[in-house]
């Protein structure tokens, strides 16, 4: 069976006021305290752009490299829904802002456990359109009765709607990973599915090989976390391909999710667009967007991919290390503070992703909130590359350097760390390892490099961590050959 899925993204932007009302935006405030005339729908009452979403819908356009309408407008979606107020949603659907664009999957966009099976390598999702609508106030479903807050109501939503090129549960869940790495690095929405600040719906149809005519196309409706995205998928694609198998016809149909039995279930049967009657709104004007657009192109970001590259090239970092480090906005932010005046930059990027990111991950606690600040940690791999401290040294400083916050200097003269590098002591040392370990020693002679770990361990060992391990391994060799 063949796997065809599209998805439809939603995404809060992230502004001050509301899409067509002067109401704040804020996440968690008491229940409809956020409303007015306008976003409660009340007559008379009539919208005002937000001018700010709307530069950042072709902000977003820009770094999908969609193509921006010079000339759009707004419309109306006409339908009944305890949500919508007005009993219609303003919205883009003849003339969007944005029309086409990309989505560039990679390697750690993946979930892990499929990062080493990738179909497509470097695939690029291509996308329809992205347009600029009101969000619809928040349901709250009681035992007999159902709650609405319509603080959410009139909140600026961007839709991105991808090309149906989207091949399996894996692909859908890279697209949405990618996807909020881009809006977070342009700051153009928190992206916080929890809060449903990005929300997703799913296309999703299965054919048998060799028919060329898609499936009937099933909806998954409102999904918030990237894991659900994928598991609900995974479940249609075997509902699916069961029923076909049965000899069964799938009807378009639109379903939800319902996490805790891992299953989906049916909503209602599927509207079409004519069902909403859409016509250009007519209390908004049209939206010319040259001017706007060059003054957008200011505020591009550099994008993960650019940044990945330059990390590499610039810093020698591995590729697999630049991704981790671009991944995530603010651990890229304090690796270029810690790196940019490093010896070597490829050292703080293994101390960062390593010890660091252990330590933080042990004390539940962001990288914001490090008690080691970037100029500290390039501190601390200096006085190692120098041959200040021994990497073991430097374990135990670091230990120091997270609960107290202490400079990487100062704890290193208060408890008088420092590593041994006197060419005598360490050549007694070598020639005790090697007289107590004759066969190690005989195997090296022979060929066998591996042996010659196994006496700088020894040395080490023997030293309590404070030889310098490059002069252990230099006199090792001359001794032994």
């Amino acid at each position: 069976m063949l796997t065809t899925i599209g998805l439809e993204v939603h995404a809060q932007l992230r502004t001050r006021s509301k899409m067509f009302c002067s109401c704040p935006v804020e996440f968690g405030a008491a229940p409809n305290s956020h409303t007015c005339p306008t976003c409660l729908g009340l007559p008379g009452a009539l919208p005002v752009m937000n001018a700010e979403a709307i530069r950042l819908t072709i902000l977003t356009g820009l770094m999908l490299d969609c193509e921006i309408a010079p000339v759009s407008h707004f419309d109306r979606k006409n339908y009944f829904y305890p949500d919508m107020p007005k009993n219609y949603q303003i919205t883009q659907y003849a003339r969007p802002l944005c029309a086409k664009g990309r989505v560039p999957l990679h390697d750690l966009a993946y979930p892990k456990d499929a990062q080493k099976n990738i179909a497509a390598a470097d695939k690029v999702v291509p996308l329809v359109r992205i347009h600029l609508e009101e969000d619809v106030a928040r349901s709250f479903h009681l035992e007999n009765s159902t709650g609405i807050d319509f603080n959410r109501a009139g909140t600026p939503l961007l839709e991105i709607v991808s090309e149906p090129e989207i091949h399996s549960p894996e692909e859908a869940f890279a697209f949405l990973t990618a996807l909020k790495q881009i809006l977070l690095y342009g700051g153009v929405s928190y992206a916080d599915m929890e809060k449903g600040q990005l929300r997703c719906d799913c296309n999703i149809s299965v054919r048998p090989e060799g028919q060329s005519e898609l499936g009937a196309k099933i909806e998954i409706k409102n999904m918030n976390s990237v894991s659900g995205v994928r598991r609900a998928l995974a479940f249609e694609v075997r509902r699916q391909t069961e029923a076909l198998e049965r000899g069964q016809e799938l009807q378009q149909e639109t379903r939800g999710w319902d996490a805790s039995a891992g299953e989906t279930f049916v909503m209602r049967t599927k509207e079409s667009a004519h069902d909403y009657r859409y016509f250009p709104d007519p209390d908004l004007p049209p939206i010319r967007t040259e001017a706007l657009v060059r003054e957008v192109r200011s505020r591009l970001p550099e994008l993960p991919g650019a940044k990945r590259e330059r990390f590499v090239k610039q810093y020698g970092v591995s590729v697999s290390d630049a991704g981790v480090l671009a991944n995530d906005l603010e651990l890229a932010a304090y690796f270029e503070a810690a790196a940019k005046e490093a010896r070597r930059p490829k050292s703080v990027a293994n101390w960062l992703l390593n010890d660091l990111q252990s330590a933080l991950s042990d004390a539940g606690r962001p990288i914001a909130d490090c008690p080691v600040s970037p100029t500290a940690l390039d501190e601390l791999v200096n006085l190692v590359e120098a041959g200040t401290i021994s990497g073991k040294q430097a374990k135990e400083v670091f230990t120091e350097m997270f609960a107290s916050g202490k400079a990487a200097a100062a704890i290193v003269k208060e408890k008088g760390i420092k590593q041994l590098s006197d060419a005598g002591a360490i050549e007694k040392l070598c020639g005790e390892v090697i007289a107590a370990n004759p066969k190690p020693a005989d195997d090296f002679r022979g060929g066998h490099a591996a042996s010659l770990n196994f006496l700088k361990g020894q040395v080490m060992k023997l030293s309590k961590g404070t030889a310098n391990p490059a002069m252990v391994g230099e006199i090792l060799k001359r001794k032994l050959l």
